[in-house]
């Protein structure tokens, strides 16, 4: 059984996303408490979906968005050109000159080594994107006149402002009038929702937008922390990958939500910031399929690493309609994402089609 996709040609964009893209201010190797210079980026959960779409898969994708109109707006929309996705459903706020009442997303983030974790301080008060509501955005535009097989969007975004968590629901009942599937990545992020009520709202929030989505997507974090489902056999420190758990955790959320027609959820191991074991799952008309598991795998930026996982599950369902190799796409292109600086993905489709088939990491020329 395969998912019900709208023709490539029936519409002018494969994937569009909705979210808050931020620019990303990166220290390298080092620290943010003690860096002299940063490299900037662009990212944001939804947004690296479709960017990944783009430049590793080559599909035609667009984001939803808002920013404050000034230079760092401006940058960060550069980044987006430069990777290839339509910016046409950005709207531009006036910046009132300081920041008081609109202004662009930052996030520092430290990649993290051996027991040094990942860390990320986002600055993201009264954003653009936060304060995006319901009747800000034309959807029978978006997806009637313009048209998109695949809409993505996720719990970040969802989490930022009550009137995100709405134009959320917005967006995925008008895509869903146009026959787009609705894929929502749960992305839980505790700080996030630390002032605004923890995992008691978390839940609250998602559980209402999860009646509306085709795929739903995340890790076992997310699906605890979002939905409510607990993962047995994983500890407070979230270790351990057994997958048959995750299984019946899936098969709770789907007999809650039989809407759900894919559940996929990637599986980490975290022994240390640099090595991870890492493997996914994906649950679709009533069958598993695990891709294949890739202990001790080496990590050099983990953050993207389950954005290029979710972008590599909708190409693997456009371009084969095939649940068991769209995880394995998902899963070998997560893997190769999180081997690169950045939170978007610089592998190739050949890059990804190679691991997939079970190539090595032999040098290539």
């Amino acid at each position: 059984m395969s998912l019900t996709l709208r023709t490539a040609a029936s519409c002018q964009f494969d994937i569009i996303s909705l979210g808050e893209i931020m620019l990303r201010l990166d220290p390298g190797d080092g620290r943010v408490r003690t860096t002299r210079q940063f490299t900037a980026w662009e990212g944001g959960g939804e947004y690296n979906v479709a960017r990944g779409l783009r430049r590793c898969f080559g599909k035609r994708a667009a984001v939803v968005t808002a920013f404050a109109e000034n230079d760092v707006g401006r940058l960060i929309e550069d980044f987006i050109l430069q990777g290839g996705v339509d910016t046409r459903f950005v709207q531009w706020k006036p910046f009132d000159g300081i920041g008081r009442t609109i202004r662009n997303g930052l996030n520092f983030t430290e990649r993290g080594f051996g027991i040094r974790g990942a860390k990320g301080t986002p600055d993201r008060g009264i954003t653009a994107a936060s304060q995006m509501k319901p009747g800000d955005v034309d959807w029978d535009d978006v997806f009637g006149k313009h048209g998109a097989r695949w809409f993505h969007t996720g719990g970040i975004f969802a989490a930022l402002s009550e009137t995100t968590a709405e134009l959320t629901i917005e967006a995925c009942k008008k895509a869903k009038e146009y026959g787009t599937i609705v894929a929502y990545d749960l992305n839980y992020r505790p700080s996030l929702w630390k002032s605004i009520g923890g995992q008691a709202k978390a839940q609250e929030v998602n559980r209402e937008i999860a009646k509306y989505v085709d795929v739903m997507i995340g890790n076992e974090e997310d699906f605890t922390a979002s939905l409510g489902f607990e993962v047995e056999g994983v500890s407070e420190h979230i270790t351990g990958i057994e997958v048959d758990n995750f299984k019946n955790m899936i098969e709770r959320a789907v007999k809650d939500f039989p809407n759900f027609q894919v559940v996929a959820t990637t599986l980490r191991d975290v022994h240390s910031a640099t090595i991870n074991d890492w493997g996914a799952v994906c649950w679709h008309a009533g069958e598993f399929h695990e891709a294949t598991h890739r202990p001790k795998l080496e990590i050099y930026d983990r953050v993207g690493g389950g954005d290029s996982f979710a972008s590599g599950l909708a190409y693997g369902f456009m371009e084969f309609n095939d649940a068991k190799l769209a995880v394995e796409y998902g899963a070998a292109h997560g893997a190769l994402a999180m081997t690169t600086p950045g939170d978007t993905t610089m592998a190739t489709v050949d890059e990804v089609k190679k691991l997939v088939g079970g190539g090595s990491a032999r040098v290539d020329r």
